[in-house]
């Protein structure tokens, strides 16, 4: 396992999905350090939560983040609440990740995200949601699908019941995308993702069994 990827995160918002990376990190349990962080707004409650956990934060309002991505630097690009169309220059095609709070490609696109999604999926009655990983291409909310996660939408939820339940499930799903990345486990075929076996005498966090 490459115990040391480097990972760019990217958010524009609160930073709980960062915050969550940090944590396993820091817990041993992603085998992965955060390289660069990158706020779209520089008022982003989350680009001060991250300074304070002592990263130096890049401000890119224009959502122009090509001068601070470094294919030579950076294995790995995660998404972490990052509301701004990112340009996907070749080398980033497989090496760009999202999480979503809905099963894609239900209540994805443009505009929806955090509260949005979860209100439109109690509105429109459906009995589950949940969370998706994704590799990320020039859409909105769309690309080859990792991973995804389910749980019950529940009679009496409301969007804040669901999200919280709907969090504690990417709290889990993303690490465990990423470590799969890391690991050499995803492979790219057209819009399919294949998740291949762990090596022979390893468990599925990598360590030998």
């Amino acid at each position: 396992m490459k115990s040391t990827m480097r990972i760019a995160a990217l958010l524009s918002g609160g930073g709980r999905t960062l915050m969550n990376l940090i944590d396993r990190i820091d817990d041993v349990q992603l085998p992965a350090r955060i390289d660069t962080v990158i706020s779209s707004r520089a008022d982003a409650p989350g680009a001060e939560r991250a300074r304070a956990r002592g990263f130096n934060v890049h401000i890119a309002e224009d959502g122009d983040v090509s001068s601070l991505l470094d294919p030579d630097r950076h294995d790995l690009v995660c998404l972490c609440g990052w509301l701004q169309h990112l340009q996907i220059e070749p080398w980033m095609r497989g090496r760009v990740m999202n999480i979503h709070p809905s099963l894609l490609p239900a209540f994805g696109g443009r505009g929806m995200y955090g509260q949005r999604v979860h209100a439109a999926v109690i509105d429109a009655g459906v009995p589950h949601s949940g969370c998706t990983v994704h590799f990320v291409d020039e859409e909105y909310d769309h690309g080859p699908v990792i991973l995804q996660r389910a749980c019950a939408v529940e009679p009496f939820d409301t969007a804040e019941t669901l999200a919280t339940r709907v969090f504690s499930l990417e709290c889990d799903v993303y690490p465990e995308a990423i470590t799969l990345f890391s690991q050499g486990r995803l492979r790219l075929s057209g819009d399919k993702v294949q998740i291949t076996p762990p090596p022979h005498g390893e468990g599925a966090n990598g360590d030998s069994t």
